[in-house]
């Protein structure tokens, strides 16, 4: 009999368990489905103007004497009364849609080799368009050693969209806008780089390895069918034939001059002959080949546009999948290290130092 309360017992806690396991996957699994039908990701808008008076206010308290500081706030208040007042009166006269301000909007862009973050940039861009007019601005701050062409094709198409509106439009580099990234910068209207930022790479690379001696030797055959005689040039394990090799040549030739025409449409004072040439230049060196238009840092030109505009840093983030809630997406995070590995090697070549 005691056997048989036991086992009842322990029947019921199983059950118990059982059916609060349930619950939760069910509760995973509905919020998941919910997901599916909304939004993708979203959109985080940040007013750096108060980021920066925050900072300012923060280093006020640890710097200055305690009169000091009351004076200070003392001043603030004053201040913060008078533009309250002054909306007021502005919405009592039916003005309060006025824009006072002329509105900047900063995007950011760190390119991998394949351009991943321009699924994010097509967001933002589009987001931003909404609102942006004529008189307000939009600052990209891109960091790229470059990558894949049709990426960052696309990256400058995304970018064209703001210069087709007739918004002004700056890239501020800080580190690095070479290759494909300055395939994106030159479409601006002002290209602001860093003292020892590295720009230009106005060039085509591609390379493989080649194993068809290595497969030779050990006796493996390898067969390659194609329909259309250039279907295919040249390849990783079959014997490349100097007619393969010419043809492969002649598309990084014809990518080469495309590259060239872009950059010569929308930086018509370079000179583009002397500048594309695959080599890369400083910062000031940069300023002297008229491939961008000032020497100077992202933060400098953002702390003075917050001097005389309202300044909104934008943001697209993808919301997380169940899948990558519950840690599977091996595959993702593996194929995002190889990612990671093969930009740093591209960002290596683009060293002088």
């Amino acid at each position: 009999m005691e056997f048989l309360v036991d086992y009842g017992s322990f029947l019921l806690k199983a059950l118990t368990i059982v059916a609060a396991i349930l619950v939760v996957v069910g509760g995973v699994v509905a919020i998941g489905g919910r997901n599916r039908h909304r939004s993708d990701g979203e959109l985080h808008v940040k007013k750096l103007n108060d980021e920066l008076e925050e900072q300012k206010e923060q280093l006020e308290s640890a710097v200055l004497s305690k009169e000091q500081h009351k004076e200070q706030e003392k001043q603030r208040k004053k201040e913060d009364k008078e533009k309250a007042k002054a909306e007021k009166q502005r919405a009592k006269e039916g003005l309060a849609a006025r824009q006072d301000k002329k509105r900047v909007y900063v995007l950011d862009f760190d390119g991998d080799i394949q351009a991943s973050q321009v699924e994010h940039l097509r967001h933002e861009i589009t987001a931003v368009l909404t609102m942006a007019g004529g008189d307000d601005e939009v600052v990209v701050r891109l960091e790229s050693g470059g990558g894949m062409v049709h990426s960052y094709g696309l990256g400058a198409s995304q970018l064209k969209r703001i210069r087709d509106r007739g918004i002004p439009l700056t890239v501020c580099v800080d580190k690095v806008a070479a290759s494909g990234g300055y395939m994106m910068a030159c479409l601006a209207d002002r290209v602001v780089a860093a003292p020892f930022a590295i720009v230009g790479s106005i060039g085509v690379v591609a390379q493989l390895p080649n194993f068809h001696r290595l497969l030779k030797k050990h006796d493996v055959d390898y067969e390659l069918f194609t329909a259309g005689e250039y279907k295919r040039t040249v390849t990783m394990f079959g014997e490349n034939t100097a007619r393969a090799k010419d043809k492969f040549q002649s598309d990084l030739e014809e990518t080469h001059d495309l590259f060239k025409q872009h950059v010569k449409h929308y930086r018509a004072r370079v000179d583009i002959d002397a500048v594309a040439t695959g080599d890369i230049w400083y910062g000031q060196q940069a300023l002297e080949h008229r491939l961008i238009d000032d020497v100077g840092t992202s933060d400098d030109y953002l702390v003075n546009a917050c001097d005389k505009a309202d300044v909104y840093s934008v943001r697209f983030e993808h919301r997380k999948t169940l899948q990558e809630k519950l840690g599977i997406a091996v595959q993702k995070g593996a194929e995002s290290a190889v990612t990671r590995l093969l930009t740093l090697l591209n960002r290596q070549q683009q060293s002088k130092g």
